[in-house]
């Protein structure tokens, strides 16, 4: 088989019922627009580490909402937050952290509708990707940390809003912009403004390895080049949604599977 061949075999492969275990399934419990996008968010901020560890998280998450994520958000306070949270920690974030991630997101629904409002407000469609308006969607959740903290944002809570203008991969931000953008039986496409040919792959070391194994990269350093590298390549073979590979990709790399 060539290339094509191959990723459109592992991307119908790895349909819905091989969702497990990944943060993705976490948004499928729910049918509301607007806590399937505020799951994804938060689980798109946990996604980093042992994936037995992030489902872990997003449980736990569960829990205290009440699987009512929206709801939980828009309505707590921080007295809520801190008395809800307990010993809530993922990683180097802390529960401070996470009590002012959930109130910077609670306020921000105060003032618009959803997160996609605040999105396409830095959306243009005449940017060549999703780039630029990624950099202004972190700036505006690290602006807003930095309001809540007196100007001393936590590292937790800046690792939170990653920017590729600084060379990063921003794989947790391009894992949810891949969530609410592209549709099909797993990705939701809740934000169809924006064209899936403007993602980004969402890299980390199982993507980055598999994708240096099949040619799509020749970088060897992970970062936004690398990103925009194997998302150029891709695009090779699906221009209109190279990024639907993504799964497949992630989902071989970490089963150790041969692609």
């Amino acid at each position: 088989m060539d290339l094509k061949q191959k990723l459109d075999y592992h991307y119908n492969a790895f349909d819905k019922t091989k969702i497990s275990p990944d943060p993705l399934q976490f948004l499928h419990l729910f049918s509301h627009e607007k806590d399937i996008e505020i799951m994804g968010f938060i689980a798109s901020i946990f996604s980093y580490g042992n994936v037995k560890q992030i489902i872990n998280t997003l449980n736990k998450f569960l829990q205290f909402s009440e699987n009512q994520p929206y709801n939980f958000i828009i309505n707590a306070d921080k007295k809520l937050f801190k008395s809800k949270l307990n010993d809530l920690k993922h990683r180097f974030y802390t529960t401070d952290d996470l009590a002012i991630l959930f109130l910077i997101i609670g306020n921000t629904l105060q003032k618009y509708k959803s997160l996609k409002e605040v999105y396409l407000s830095f959306y243009k469609p005449e940017d060549f990707n999703i780039k630029n308006s990624l950099v202004h969607f972190s700036d505006y959740f690290i602006k807003e940390s930095e309001k809540m903290c007196n100007n001393k944002i936590t590292p937790g809570l800046r690792f939170m809003f990653p920017l590729p203008n600084k060379g990063g991969a921003c794989k947790r931000m391009n894992l949810f912009l891949r969530w609410m953008v592209r549709k099909d039986e797993l990705d939701f496409g809740l934000w169809n403004e924006i064209p899936a040919h403007k993602l980004i792959i969402p890299v980390d070391t199982h993507v980055a390895r598999i994708s240096r194994s099949l040619g799509l990269t020749k970088i060897k350093n992970v970062g936004w080049k690398m990103a925009e590298d194997i998302t150029a390549n891709l695009k090779k073979i699906d221009p209109c949604d190279p990024v639907k590979y993504d799964f497949a990709i992630c989902h071989i790399g970490m089963r150790k599977m041969i692609f």
